[in-house]
């Protein structure tokens, strides 16, 4: 494999790895001399002495290396779309650079904490990473690529927002403030909610193209999945790919920069619960997928608790069980209805394996189960009148709906499980929250 700066691509990445290397040069220089304290602020700062200067350079120098970037990554998107190394490479090496930039920019506010420090450093190690794999790869291409769009700009921006599965990403939300109202006891700041939600909407839209990415092959054998951007063939694997790991790198560093650490952490373990843990393994590995799988969805409560007191209590820990025991009952009912598209697609859903019957049975034991978890809370005085009565009024609408699937069976009230089980659970959080304010 010989490389060669013949394509504009190749040129332009090594012009991207010279400037970050000059920026990463004058920044350990603004380091050394403490050129920060002679120029504060931020984008820009006015110099009180001439050391000042070289951190305006600084400034200076990310504003060139940013254009630098934003051109390369404008360029692979282009022309790169079905190169499913390079594409993917460039777009985490794009978010890199921005992570860095921001963790830069924390740097001169009191949120610069031990771990900003260490994400900083961990950060400038896999952006020179990134950087040189990005240089090699980008100098084996022979040409430059041909702009390929497959659609308008608008049925693209449709197809990625689809890719984000919004209304699983919604319902997440509503876990995620459920758990931040119901940890501060209070309704919280306009900042917080917004970074909260904003770093959990990422994580989740991120988590969702993965899962589409891994299983494009097996989307196409199910009706209900056809149509997806990546199994229907509107957006490549390239681009689902690096979409994907783009918004969950992301996430993370918009929540360690503007939540809390407790908060990122726990939103990159349901990141990788949820795409290595099920969407890789359980998925198609055992009957069992949807039980142990479940505990992916149920962390954006703790995660939102985490982000009101920086801790985790019991109460964080049962909203977790909470939805740990929702989730099979919920997609079980689905994957009766959808039975015939899971055994084409060979996934070994319970009603595919081990048959419909006993797969209302347990729809039925696990819906006891959840209701039970749901009354802990006031059980052990962790929530009060509001949610009792709540979780009352709401877990009988659901067990009535778990019976008739015990009792009648059929696609028609599996549906219903399905469609109420999923108001249940925004309802209950619902509670949830106006219990802890009133």
């Amino acid at each position: 494999m010989k490389y060669s700066l013949q394509t504009s691509f190749a040129r332009r990445t090594l012009l991207l790895l010279a400037a970050t290397f000059m920026l990463t040069v004058v920044g350990r220089l603004v380091t050394v001399t403490g050129a920060a304290f002679f120029c504060s602020g931020w984008p820009l700062c006015m110099p009180t002495a001439p050391i000042g200067y070289l951190k305006l350079f600084h400034f200076v120098l990310v504003g060139m290396a940013s254009m630098v970037m934003l051109d390369v990554w404008r360029k692979a998107w282009r022309e790169q779309r079905h190169h499913r190394t390079l594409l993917p490479l460039t777009t985490i090496t794009g978010v890199l650079f921005l992570g860095q930039s921001l963790v830069g920019a924390l740097s001169t506010t009191e949120a610069y904490t031990l771990h900003l420090v260490v994400l900083h450093s961990l950060t400038a190690i896999a952006l020179w990473i990134s950087l040189a794999m990005l240089v090699f790869i980008s100098g084996t291409l022979k040409e430059d690529g041909i702009p390929d769009y497959a659609g308008t700009f608008g049925q693209r921006a449709k197809d990625f927002f689809i890719l984000s599965k919004p209304v699983i990403v919604l319902l997440l939300l509503v876990t995620t403030y459920g758990g931040l109202v119901a940890g501060g006891k209070a309704w919280p700041s306009a900042s917080l909610t917004f970074w909260t939600l904003f770093g959990g909407a990422l994580a989740a839209a991120g988590s969702s193209a993965l899962n589409q990415y891994i299983d494009r092959e097996l989307d196409r054998n199910m009706q209900r999945t056809s149509k997806r951007p990546l199994a229907d063939g509107r957006l490549t694997p390239a681009e689902g790919l690096s979409y994907g790991l783009a918004l969950c790198l992301a996430s993370y560093y918009v929540m360690a920069g503007y939540v809390n650490l407790l908060a990122a952490l726990l939103s990159l373990t349901g990141i990788f619960y949820y795409v290595f843990f099920y969407s890789i393994w359980l998925k198609k590995a055992t009957v069992q997928n949807i039980v142990i799988g479940g505990g992916a969805g149920a962390i954006p409560p703790m995660v939102g608790w985490a982000a009101a007191t920086g801790e985790l209590s019991l109460a964080a820990w049962i909203l977790f069980a909470i939805i740990f025991m929702w989730t099979p009952p919920h997609f079980w009912a689905l994957a009766i209805v959808r039975k015939n598209d899971y055994a084409r697609a060979g996934v070994p859903m319970l009603p595919v394996v081990e048959g419909e019957e006993k797969t209302r049975r347990q729809i039925l034991i696990y819906t006891v189960e959840l209701i039970a978890v749901t009354l802990l809370l006031p059980i052990l005085n962790l929530a009060g009148t509001i949610y009792l009565v709540s979780a009352s009024v709401l877990g009988a609408f659901l067990l009535y709906a778990a019976w008739k699937v015990f009792r009648v069976g059929g696609n028609k009230v599996a549906w219903m499980m399905y469609r109420w089980s999923s108001m249940y659970l925004a309802f209950i959080f619902l509670a949830l929250m106006l219990d802890a304010v009133w």
